[in-house]
């Protein structure tokens, strides 16, 4: 329920990113306005004794953030590829955020996985390892089928997630509309209606049965990209808490030193996955709307191997080919014909 019994876990919040030293940093990031700003310092700074601790060896934001909880580490996330938004050095400080996270024990993994499959770890797998990356919403470990030993990645989400990232959510729809009362100037904004979108997303990840129906969608529609892999979904694995995938090994995209030493063009890789992000999105008009780094690798052959396909974005044709003619002014530098394009569309009122 949203209300003003939200008011506290503001008031936690804040006092968190002041106990962290996280406060100042992220508003000067942000570049927020004035009244806001106090507003954020009246919600912090009197309670700073209330805030979570956090991890003393992180940089204070992502501190703060994994101290707060899962919603507000999902919401690290999307920053964390938005340098445009909160710069360059708080957006390199959030990226531990993406597959960096302290793990839940494996033994609860494991029985999550006998509760959603029906049978035990051992009547399953040869082999299944301790958590190889961990996130805001899940897990995944490294294993091997009893039956064939096929490599494979078994993602499992964390335990009383659901509830978490609800509790978190009616914070966030009470923060909103507080920002729009104080501060009208951010109604063009619509951080309602940005929180909203948010929450559609978050609550979609929290279903692994969705993603693999993406994974399996995806993979059918890129078969035929030269240099371009997605792991296949084992269904008789995967359930609504545990989805389980082809093991894919490769660098992360993310370790540029690795990936150079290892003798791939760093720029080369950089423009296939611009020209097979425009493919998806313009030729299939259903693509990965969460490639970043932290949900790619590099295949030993060079190949992009993508993973994480719990949000996927869809295009109808008409917006394809507005979107296709919108690229191509731009590239012939023919802006008169990117405005009236806009106009056509309706973009433009």
């Amino acid at each position: 329920m949203r209300g003003p019994h939200n008011i506290w876990r503001l008031i936690r919040t804040g006092a968190t990113f002041e106990r962290t030293g996280a406060m100042k940093i992220a508003l000067e990031a942000m570049d927020v306005p004035p009244r806001l700003r106090l507003a954020a310092r009246i919600f912090g700074w009197p309670f700073k004794w209330l805030g979570y601790r956090g991890d003393p060896d992180l940089p204070p934001v992502t501190r703060a953030l994994t101290a707060l909880g899962p919603a507000y580490i999902k919401f690290g996330q999307v920053l964390s590829t938005r340098p445009d938004v909160v710069g360059e050095e708080l957006s390199d400080q959030l990226r531990v955020l993406q597959d960096k996270l302290p793990p839940f024990p494996t033994e609860i993994a494991k029985a999550t996985v006998e509760l959603e499959l029906g049978k035990p770890v051992e009547s399953l797998f040869s082999e299944f390892s301790e958590p190889v990356a961990a996130a805001s919403i899940a897990q995944v470990h490294h294993a091997r089928l009893l039956d064939g030993g096929d490599e494979v990645a078994v993602k499992v989400l964390r335990p009383g997630i659901e509830r978490a990232f609800r509790k978190d959510l009616d914070a966030f729809h009470f923060a909103a509309a507080l920002i729009e009362a104080l501060s009208p100037a951010s109604r063009r904004l619509r951080p309602s209606d940005v929180v909203k979108h948010f929450e559609g997303v978050v609550l979609g990840e929290l279903d692994l049965r969705l993603e693999s129906a993406s994974a399996s969608e995806f993979a059918a529609n890129t078969a035929k990209d030269e240099g371009f892999q997605v792991p296949q979904p084992y269904w008789f694995l995967s359930s609504r808490r545990v989805m389980t995938l082809g093991w894919a090994e490769g660098i992360p995209l993310g370790d540029t030193d690795a990936i150079r030493a290892a003798g791939h063009d760093c720029d080369a890789l950089a423009a296939r996955v611009l020209q097979l992000f425009l493919s998806h999105a313009l030729r299939d008009g259903y693509f990965h709307a969460d490639m970043h780094q932290g949900n790619m690798k590099v295949a030993e052959n060079g190949d992009i191997i993508a993973y994480d396909f719990g949000i996927m974005g869809q295009i109808d044709e008409y917006t394809r080919r507005v979107y296709a003619e919108i690229l191509m002014g731009f590239i012939r530098r023919d802006y008169r014909r990117v405005a009236e394009v806009h106009f056509e569309a309706g973009y433009v009122p």
